[in-house]
């Protein structure tokens, strides 16, 4: 997904401290399809343990990542190439959630050159990759070669506006993306501890304050020191690390492209020879400047490396798989309390319930009834607001069912990050494509709550959820637009994503729902009474509110240490490839929501409500409530966004995910009641 890196080198130390992904395997999990379903879930368990466990990748890449091989000038062929092409990414801060794209700043361009493709998982996330004018040749080495040299006037009115969209940029500490061989080209430095962390990214330049303090990366040079300066790294030393490979195979593979970022002034400005003091831009300055750009590239054989773990140097430069251990402990020991209480309502209380009620032959013990069999009656009874209720339950399932997909993938590395933007394309492919699960499962429920108004439903399906989260990305990308960021969808994708919705999600949701309404209504296995029974008064602990309110906390307890990783990797552009965690923590969600609204509906039915539908939905569902919360916290306490467009940003596209994930976790809730309620009232003999 998004790039990692520190926030500057003075920040290396708290950079060390952050967390980093674990590399996950590939997962290989078994046919299991005639097995029980305790086993199955043991199965993808271990699995996902296996991918969150072992840190190195295997050699698994798709077609479309196949490795290049690379030679010297004389010796270039079909299958080898002489000439190493650098690309560019957009610039993007920790201090803004605006990226820009690398045309938007004054740097040396590659004019007339074709841009690669990207696919609508790269244009949604906001990358921009283009070609730059950074060309090296296998084994050919350069020093102090000459790309561009930009010149300011500063009397110019848009000369000065390029210097200080320059200077701003700085200030923000925007960092650099730049790309070899579908790699990213890192900058490595040693932190606490003599630790070596290599930032896939680097600054623009750093500033100096008025008092002459050094801020963000100024602290790698001493003479960065001038007062209220603006220091641009305009020189990098490249390092471009290959591995041999077989004999019979045609030339090597790059297997690590290394920078360091420096300031040059160039004594001779017309001949850059990478000497003199630091290239600074005072903010009296006045007249004109001039900027040289340069770079020097070498080459170097890596043994140890190979093609397929080329990736490993970046994920394993600080290691916090311990953090992801803890949090699953944690998660696993909420699991057990929860799967403990659930199984001795379950086994004993149940049990003995069933048992009792079974007994109750005379008329006499049929009038001392009491607990859940007394709302047999009610127990089915249709909902309020029924229609609301079965459109939230077609957009939960379009969703569980995509990110169950999704992560599944994932941990097999279809969606590793050097394929990218595939993890966004995949999730909105999958979205398009199961409208139809989301249609049959509302109009079935709509249907067993005696709907009639069809037409409504389905079109409640099809637009309601997907039209709130397209109405506030739509205006979140006006905001995106207006601040001329690259993160803005252009015109042509926003009709993409329309006509994928209109002309594919639409009509499969509209088939799904025709099948759904064709079928007969839920058998129940128990009658619903015509007169509805009169709810006793209830104690605090099992009215609505406290309940859920209740059960949002323990699975919320299961995610909110994965949950900072994500949001590191989203807002922090820390690289996410923990998939095999994620889908264990995904797992452990599912459950724990399961037990966590069974345990409370359970106390519900014996306190005679059996109003149970709308709270199996909320009380799980409220864990969203949770996940906002800490959003607020977390961009509080954890984040230096600044400017109001960013703040907006932030909380439009966190709304999305806690409607997203609100509805996700509701319709767990909700399946897992449905499915209890069902199971005891079947085996209880009612008269």
């Amino acid at each position: 997904m998004a790039r990692s890196y520190s926030e500057s080198a003075a920040a290396a130390a708290q950079a060390a401290r952050r967390p980093l992904p674990a590399r996950s395997l590939p997962l290989r999990v078994p046919a299991a399809m005639a097995l029980p379903r305790w086993r199955l879930l043991l199965l993808l368990l271990a699995a996902a343990l296996l991918a969150a466990r072992v840190p190195r990748a295997g050699a698994f890449y798709l077609p479309g990542l196949a490795p290049v091989n690379f030679c010297e000038e004389g010796r270039a062929t079909d299958e080898c190439k002489s000439v190493i092409e650098l690309f560019v990414n957009r610039l993007d801060s920790v201090e803004s959630v605006l990226p820009y794209e690398y045309t938007a700043f004054d740097f040396c361009q590659a004019p007339g050159e074709k841009r690669p493709s990207e696919n609508l998982g790269q244009v949604l996330f906001g990358e921009r990759i283009e070609p730059s004018p950074y060309k090296f040749t296998f084994k050919k080495e350069e020093t102090c070669k000459s790309v561009c040299t930009k010149v300011y006037d500063t009397r110019k009115p848009e000369d000065k506006q390029k210097l200080d969209f320059l200077k701003k940029s700085m200030l923000l500490n925007y960092q650099h993306h730049w790309i070899v061989d579908n790699m990213p080209v890192t900058w490595c430095y040693e932190v606490d501890n003599n630790q070596k962390f290599c930032n896939p990214g680097f600054p623009v330049g750093c500033f100096t304050t008025e008092k002459g303090h050094q801020k963000d990366a100024c602290v790698i040079n001493t003479d960065f020191h001038e007062q209220d300066t603006f220091y641009i790294f305009n020189h990098v030393d490249i390092k471009i690390f290959y591995h041999v490979v077989e004999k019979e195979a045609v030339g090597v593979r790059l297997v690590a492209a290394k920078l360091e970022p420096k300031s040059f002034k160039h004594t001779h400005i017309d001949n850059p020879d990478c000497s003199g003091p630091p290239m600074g831009i005072s903010n009296k300055a006045n007249g004109e400047i001039k900027i040289a750009y340069t770079y020097s590239v070498s080459f170097q054989k890596e043994e140890k490396i190979k093609w397929a773990s080329r990736w490993d140097y970046i994920l394993e430069s600080m290691p916090h798989t311990h953090i992801q251990w803890f949090s699953i402990m944690n998660s696993l020991v909420i699991v057990l309390f929860l799967s403990g209480m659930v199984a001795m309502i379950m086994v004993r209380t149940l049990h003995k319930d069933i048992a009792r009620y079974n007994q109750m032959d005379s008329t006499e013990d049929a009038q001392e009834e009491f607990g859940w069999k007394l709302v047999h009656g009610d127990i089915f009874r249709p909902p309020r607001k029924g229609m609301l209720l079965s459109v939230f339950l077609g957009s939960g399932t379009q969703i569980l069912i995509m990110t169950f997909v999704t992560l599944f993938f994932a941990c097999l590395g279809f969606l590793s990050p050097a394929n990218r933007g595939a993890l966004m394309t995949c999730a909105v492919v999958l979205w398009v494509l199961l409208g139809t699960p989301a249609g049959y499962v509302a109009a079935r429920f709509y249907k067993s709550f005696g709907g009639e108004k069809w037409k409504t439903n389905v079109l409640l399906t099809s637009f309601l959820c997907p039209g709130i989260v397209f109405a506030d990305f739509f205006i979140m990308n006006l905001i995106l637009w207006g601040e001329g960021s690259s993160a803005a969808i252009p015109f042509g994708t926003l009709v993409a994503i329309l006509a994928l919705w209109f002309c594919i999600s639409v009509p499969l949701t509209f088939i799904g729902a025709y099948f759904g309404f064709k079928k007969n209504a839920i058998e129940h296995p128990v009658r619903t009474n015509q007169i509805p029974r009169q709810i006793p008064e209830q104690s605090f602990y099992t009215k609505p509110l406290p309940g859920i309110i209740m059960g949002g906390i323990l699975p919320f307890g299961c995610i909110f240490i994965q949950l900072f990783f994500i949001l590191n990797s989203i807002w922090s552009h820390q690289m996410y490839y923990m998939f095999g965690f994620l889908f264990l923590v995904f797992i452990i969600l599912v459950i724990t929501c399961s037990e966590a609204t069974i345990l409370l509906c359970y106390f519900h039915l014996c306190a005679e409500d059996y109003h149970w539908q709308w709270r199996s939905f909320l009380t799980s569902g409220f864990t969203a409530v949770y996940f906002l919360i800490y959003a607020i916290h977390y961009f509080f306490s954890k984040l230096q966004i600044t400017g109001t467009a960013s703040t907006i940003l932030y909380f439009g596209y966190t709304m999305i995910m806690v409607l997203i994930f609100f509805l996700f976790t509701g319709t767990i809730g909700f399946f897992a009641c449905f499915w209890f309620v069902t199971k005891i009232y079947s085996v209880v003999k009612v008269d």
